[in-house]
């Protein structure tokens, strides 16, 4: 595991793992049911990741969009690969709906729905939110 992957959390944020990725809880909720996609290599570009961590996203991208599908059910989806402080190839994903969602206890609305999303209105979790949402979250990707 990277240090960008540590920095999100993991292994309190862990909900799936692949072989050359894992989908974090993302600790911020612009929206709820926001994960981290995070390549588990070294690599800090895209590109040079290996073709094998290519062809996976396949299947790390579709068990995501079926997983938070049936959990929020979004709109559309956005990834973010933002890669500015968290130098690790990572994507931010965001489920996107009109007004707000709840889970686990928590409700989170998409402050910049219909627009790009708006991350400076990120619900920030504490531990015990993180673990209930986690915990929601897993049996989607089962």
């Amino acid at each position: 595991m990277n240090d960008t992957i540590a920095k999100f959390g993991h292994p309190a944020t862990l909900i799936a793992e692949y072989e050359h990725w894992v989908v974090l809880l993302r600790p911020a909720q612009p929206t709820l049911g926001s994960l981290i996609l995070a390549a588990k290599s070294d690599a800090t570009a895209f590109g040079d990741l290996p073709a094998e961590a290519h062809a996976e996203l396949k299947v790390a991208t579709a068990a995501i969009e079926a997983a938070l599908t049936q959990a929020v059910g979004y709109a559309k989806i956005n990834y973010l690969m933002l890669m500015m402080v968290d130098p690790h190839v990572h994507f931010h994903v965001l489920p996107r709906y009109d007004g707000e969602r709840s889970g686990a206890g928590l409700s989170v609305p998409d402050a910049g729905w219909p627009a790009q999303p708006d991350l400076g209105h990120a619900v920030k979790l504490d531990e015990a939110q993180t673990a209930n949402l986690v915990g929601w979250l897993k049996p989607y990707f089962a």
